[in-house]
Formats: C-alpha cells, sequence, structure tokens
C-alpha cells in the first residue's frame, strides 16, 4: 500500500504488484545462478546400476549436475579398479560406461576432475564410490533323479538351486532375460524351450522343422540366439544339413520364425560359428572353410579368407582368434588385419585350445609330452601379450580337459574336466559328455581354485562344450 497527501492509503494496482514479483524472482534466479556459476558444477543426481555392471558390458554410471557442461575429456576420468570406459557429455549430465562388465563383490571409485560450466566459472571433481554385488552361475547336470537340470548357484556352490528340469537336456544358453533349453522330445527331435531366468513362464519356441539342433548360442544384444539345424530328413533332395539360424527370443517376439543366416554364392552348411560380442552379428566357417561375417540374417556378408575354427572373440574388441589352415592369427574384424598369435616365451606345452580373456591376453589349454611325444598331463595357463605365461591349473594325465571359458569380467575361468577319462564313459546324447564331469572356478589373478561344481555348460561359456 501507499500513502496520498490527505494521509489516505491507496491499493497498488494488481499489474504494479506483478511487476515487483517478477522483478524480485528475477533478482533472485540471477543471483542463484551467479552463485551456481561462481561454486561450480555440483552434483544433484548419481545413477548407476552395480547388478547390470557385473552381468554385461555397457553399464554407464551418469552424474547429474546443476549446469550445462563442457565436454568432458577421458583423461579426466579415473576408475578404481582400473577398467576400460567410455566417456560421453550430454547438456547437465557426464557419462562413464564401462566397456566389459565389473568385478564382483568390488567396491568401484569413478572420479572426474576438472569438470566446469558452460559459462565458465571455477570447476569441480565428481566423484561416486559403489559396490557390486556377488555374481551366480547356471549350471547343467544331468542324469539326476527326476531328469537332467539346469541350476543356479553362488560361487561358493553352497546354495544351488534347481530352476529347471526335464528327461534329456542337450544344451542351454542364458540371454538378458531368459533361459533358452535344448531338450530332446520322445521321438529324439530336438525342441527350444524358453523360460525366465527363474524357470517360470515356460514356452515352445519354433524351429525351422523336424529335426535336431546344435551349437547353441546367444548374443550378447537383442535377445536373440542362433543354432545350426539338421532335418531329420537330412540327405533327402531339399533337406537342411548344418543350416544356421537366428531368432529373437523376446517375449514380444513370441510367434516369429527363425530366420536363416544365407550367404549367396557359400555353402548353407556351417561348420562352426558364433556371435560377435557385443552385438548380433554373426561369424561362421562353412563346410567349404570360407570365414565369413554377417549380420544376424546374412545381409552386409564380409569374407576373410579360410579357415578351420573360430576360437573365440575378445569381448570389447573386434578381434577374433582364428585356426587358420596356416596356424594361429588374431584378425581384426573391422580392417581385416591379421597378427601371429603370439608364443609362449617358455616351453609349456603342445596349444590345444585358446579363449580370449576379457581385458587382454589369453586362456590356454596345453599338453605336456614326454620324450617320446606321448601326452603326460594337461596344463591350463594364462598368456600375455608378450607370452609370459602363469600356469592356473595342471590337470594329471588321467583327467581330460574338455572345455575352458572365462567370466565376461575376466575375473575366472571355468574348467570343465573329466575324471578318469578312460574308464568315464559317454553318455548317448546328441551332445554327448562323459558321464562325471566338474566344472573347476579358478580365480584368474592368482590361480586359487574357488570350488569345483558337478556338472557343465557354465552360463560363462559362449559354445557348448565339444
Amino acid at each position: 500500500m501507499s500513502t496520498d497527501a490527505a494521509g489516505g492509503t491507496r491499493r497498488l494496482g494488481f499489474g504494479a504488484v506483478f511487476a515487483i514479483v517478477v522483478a524480485i524472482l528475477a533478482v533472485l534466479a540471477t543471483t542463484g545462478a551467479v552463485v551456481s556459476v561462481a561454486q561450480g558444477p555440483r552434483v544433484t543426481d548419481v545413477a548407476v546400476d552395480p547388478e547390470a555392471a557385473v552381468d554385461a558390458s555397457g553399464t554407464r554410471l551418469i552424474f547429474t549436475t546443476t549446469q550445462s557442461l563442457q565436454e568432458v575429456d577421458a583423461s579426466q576420468v579415473t576408475v578404481t579398479p582400473d577398467v576400460p570406459f567410455a566417456v560421453d557429455t550430454s547438456g547437465r549430465s557426464v557419462g562413464v560406461r564401462f566397456t566389459l562388465p565389473l568385478w564382483d563383490e568390488t567396491e568401484y571409485t569413478v572420479t572426474i576432475d576438472g569438470v566446469t560450466g558452460l559459462g565458465g566459472g571455477p570447476s569441480a571433481t565428481l566423484s561416486e564410490t559403489f559396490t557390486t554385488p556377488a555374481i551366480d552361475l547356471y549350471l547343467l547336470q544331468r542324469g539326476g533323479e527326476n531328469g537332467d537340470s539346469v541350476f543356479v548357484t553362488d560361487l561358493g556352490g553352497e546354495q544351488a538351486i534347481p530352476v529347471f528340469t526335464h528327461p534329456a537336456i542337450e544344451d542351454f544358453r542364458v540371454t538378458a532375460d531368459h533361459l533358452v533349453i535344448s531338450v530332446r522330445d520322445e521321438q529324439d527331435r530336438s525342441q527350444l524351450i524358453v523360460t525366465d531366468h527363474d524357470g517360470e513362464n515356460e514356452r515352445t519356441l519354433a524351429l525351422p522343422g523336424e529335426g535336431t539342433i546344435a551349437n547353441l548360442q546367444s548374443a550378447d544384444r537383442g535377445d536373440r540366439i542362433g543354432y545350426t539345424y539338421t532335418d531329420a530328413a537330412v540327405g533327402t533332395e531339399g533337406a537342411l544339413e548344418s543350416a544356421l539360424f537366428t531368432a529373437s527370443v523376446d517375449d514380444s517376439a513370441a510367434d516369429d520364425e527363425p530366420v536363416q543366416v544365407v550367404v549367396e554364392g557359400s555353402d548353407p552348411r556351417v561348420d562352426s560359428w558364433s556371435f560377435v560380442p557385443d552385438t548380433d552379428s554373426v561369424l561362421f566357417v562353412g563346410f567349404d572353410s570360407a570365414l565369413t561375417l554377417t549380420g544376424p540374417t546374412g545381409e552386409n556378408p564380409a569374407s576373410f579368407g579360410l579357415a578351420n575354427t573360430i576360437a573365440g572373440i575378445t569381448p570389447g574388441t573386434s578381434e577374433a582368434i582364428i585356426d587358420r589352415p596356416e596356424g594361429w592369427v588374431i584378425l581384426d574384424l573391422s580392417t581385416g588385419d591379421e597378427t601371429d598369435l603370439v608364443q609362449t616365451s617358455g616351453e609349456i606345452g603342445t596349444l590345444n585350445d585358446v579363449e580370449p580373456i576379457p581385458g587382454g591376453g589369453t586362456l590356454r589349454t596345453l599338453s605336456l609330452r614326454d620324450a617320446s611325444g606321448q601326452p603326460i598331463a594337461t596344463t591350463v595357463a594364462t598368456v600375455d601379450a608378450d607370452g609370459a605365461a602363469d600356469i592356473v591349473m595342471d590337470v594329471p594325465n588321467g583327467d581330460a580337459v574338455l572345455q575352458t571359458c572365462v567370466s565376461p569380467s575376466g575375473r575366472y575361468a571355468a574348467v570343465l574336466v573329466a575324471p578318469d577319462v578312460v574308464s568315464n564313459r559317454y553318455d548317448g546324447y546328441l551332445l554327448p559328455l562323459p558321464d562325471r564331469v566338474e566344472t573347476h572356478i579358478l580365480a584368474l589373478d592368482d590361480a586359487e581354485e574357488i570350488v569345483a561344481l558337478s556338472g557343465f555348460d557354465a552360463s560363462w561359456c559362449r559354445l557348448p562344450p565339444g
């Protein structure tokens, strides 16, 4: 209110009051902006999913701040313990994307130094610490009282829980949201059953026909699987033999038909194949030994010469380990360049198999032989980029190493062993294995054996044993 010359009062008009309020708010906003700039960017929210971070690559930690930010460079970011990452800046947020899965039960700290707002002013340091949870492992056991079972367990093996049971399970894989189990029906034909991770909401997936499938695999992206399919009437005109198919197991695609991966002019029969990590692209070797990279339905093929088999593709890279007729090589799928696989610096045995380790190096299975050339033992060792080898497991000659697999983070290895292999008879499955098998879980940093579990097909494995 205001007072007139006669001592009376009059009320301010609504317009005047509104103008005063707007002016006050403008002053406060300007003052707040000045204070914010003077203080530098401050964190208002941090988003990270530690559980997802141990399961798959590509998980992000996102800082949201009070200001729009200048571009953050990777040199400003420190992740402890060290892990490969990429960084991106958008508006008021900066994200750190982990390009490999993180170690389980580990405390991580992400620090970004010198973070500056677009408007200038002092810089700030952003930091967040979080702890990843323990991880689970899925395994397959055959020959139980109620049939074959897929079960999930902690790494100690003390909390094993069966999640799916069937009279005849050949193989299984774990996708982002599902279990995909290959079983045999009463006519010895293959079926693919899809469930949730806990075994619930079971449904049957469409197959190309009545026949058998093998080489079941799952992609890192898109809830997609692939397999080779052979018709029951193989050998007759038009019948499919070892044909490569891919399919989505997403619930929204439940009625979709599988799609054959066919490259014009190449042999449609596939000997070995693999999804490229972090994609749904496919690398395969045909019966004609041609090595080909394509999309999930055969689109945009690229040829890479001849190969015997695909040992593996290093997660977080485009590097594939290939057994060529001339020897083992590392092939860059993005450029076509290749180098010879590094030899070990010491004589530790004859190379049998190679598995890439996420983050660098390889896990190798080697045979030790006596003076006459007869095998006397098997060694499993890590080999770094310079050829330096560290033995993580020695297996006596009476036992056989059937498969090695490295965990997604590169922290552990699963070594599948058949004890006393001479007297350990094979079963009658399409994917035959000895009756007694053990999966040994090893820590690769110190070669400590954590546990030996009864069963095979550890969910870390991209390929079935064989």
